[in-house]
């Protein structure tokens, strides 16, 4: 048998056939000649017309422990459609690339499970060409149509480098949180770009959004989608009322260690011997901690709170009182209940829980939307640790382009097919 024709059998690369085969240092080099007399453009237009003729050559698989090049000699044409010069497309390749199909889909398939790093020294290739294959498969996977039939959205940003650079990303709700969109920034004008993406009549059928209470994105929702119901995340709800519990706890912390009784030195400092002091003493846990979570000291902390009437213990009840607007049994009304917790925390003469109190009063029907809706930002902060670790097992990324479609690559639910599969 011809070594062509074992070649032929054994690559079977579409569209073309193998014409020669020659061993060299660089490895096995496979001579192909294509099939097709019509150039075609990437865009879609063909034509018989050549412009010029190159020689090219694309890394394929490994063939054994040699490297294996493909070489053709490709043609050039002049495309009506896009007004100039381009080369034409191959079968085996993707426009503007040095690796056949075979072998991106492969770098692809492993930079969904592994570091680039590794993948660099299992396929001996660069760090920027497994950079440039994730961003060629991506645009070749993610299409506009993953935007179609999109009801329940949730919005939020991650951090992808110091100095405060952050990533928005939109997920879906109905598609167990698939990632629709990643963009750079965090702003008003970031989240506009998604609509415009989206489009106005795809935007018409959003039904809700849950977003974080602060920022712009509920302005540019209410503009491009008036008709979503905007959702407050819990997570950042009760994130807001731990932060006013721990203010009450720093505050009376302060004002207490210094004020009466002895000063004790330790290794820490001096410390109160007050017996005030000492009750507010190391209870930060307690107060943040889910109850069904304490230890047995930690409740015994809580326990000696509520038998001082301590105003700490009053702050604590009102964070917890409103986590229970999130856990209501069936046939209580969340808004009857979240109502006399703004009544409570108003005459509860606190400063912190009054304040606090203002800011869920501001967002009270947002609140309210997300508990009868039952949304919740929790699959966008898994993607967040998600988009940390990938971040991290990359040992960082030198733009955001390249995080995003690493993001796109393994939370939007692309699936690659192995060339062992086809």
């Amino acid at each position: 048998m011809r070594a062509t024709t074992a070649f032929n059998k054994m690559l079977a690369i579409p569209g073309a056939v193998v014409v020669g085969v020659s061993f060299g240092r660089d490895g096995i080099e496979v001579s192909l000649r294509l099939r097709a007399r019509r150039l075609r453009c990437p865009c879609g237009w063909s034509t018989r017309a050549v412009y010029d003729r190159a020689e090219r050559r694309w890394r394929h698989l490994d063939l054994g422990g040699s490297r294996l090049l493909l070489s053709a000699q490709i043609r050039r044409l002049y495309c009506r459609r896009c007004a100039r010069v381009v080369t034409e497309q191959v079968p085996w390749a993707r426009p503007g690339a040095r690796f056949t199909r075979d072998f991106e889909d492969l770098v692809a398939w492993l930079a969904q499970r592994m570091d680039k790093t590794a993948i660099c020294r299992l396929l001996r290739c660069s760090w920027k060409s497994v950079a440039a294959i994730v961003v060629r498969v991506v645009a070749d996977h993610v299409d506009d149509a993953r935007l179609d039939d999109v009801y329940r959205i949730g919005v939020d940003e991650v951090s992808y480098r110091k100095g405060h650079r952050y990533l928005t990303v939109v997920a879906d709700h109905d598609r167990d949180g698939a990632v629709l969109w990643v963009g750079e920034g965090k702003s008003g004008a970031t989240f506009q770009h998604f609509f415009d993406q989206l489009g106005p009549q795809r935007a018409a059928q959003l039904d809700a959004v849950s977003m974080d209470l602060t920022g712009a994105w509920p302005k540019v929702c209410a503009q491009n989608a008036p008709q979503a119901q905007v959702c407050a995340d819990p997570f950042h709800v009760v994130k807001l009322a731990n932060n006013a519990v721990d203010e009450v706890r720093r505050g009376q912390w302060n004002s207490t260690r210094h004020t009466g009784g002895r000063l004790r030195r330790t290794a820490r400092g001096r410390v109160s011997t007050d017996p005030a002091a000492q009750l507010v003493k190391k209870t930060r846990w307690a107060l943040l901690k889910d109850p069904a979570a304490w230890t047995d000291h930690q409740a015994d902390q809580i326990a000696a709170l509520r038998r001082a009437r301590h105003v700490l213990f009053r702050a604590w009840a009102l964070k917890e009182e409103l986590r229970d607007l999130y856990r209501l049994p069936a046939g209580k009304r969340p808004d009857a209940h979240l109502d006399r917790w703004l009544g409570w925390a108003a005459r509860c003469r606190i400063p912190a829980m009054i304040e606090l109190a203002r800011t869920i009063r501001a967002h009270r029907n947002t609140i309210l939307a997300a508990v009868e809706l039952g949304l919740s930002n929790s699959k966008l902060e898994g993607l967040n640790s998600k988009t940390r670790l990938i971040n991290h097992r990359g040992y960082g990324h030198h733009s955001a382009a390249a995080v995003i479609a690493m993001i796109y690559l393994c939370c939007s639910g692309i699936s690659i097919e192995l060339p062992t599969q086809r």
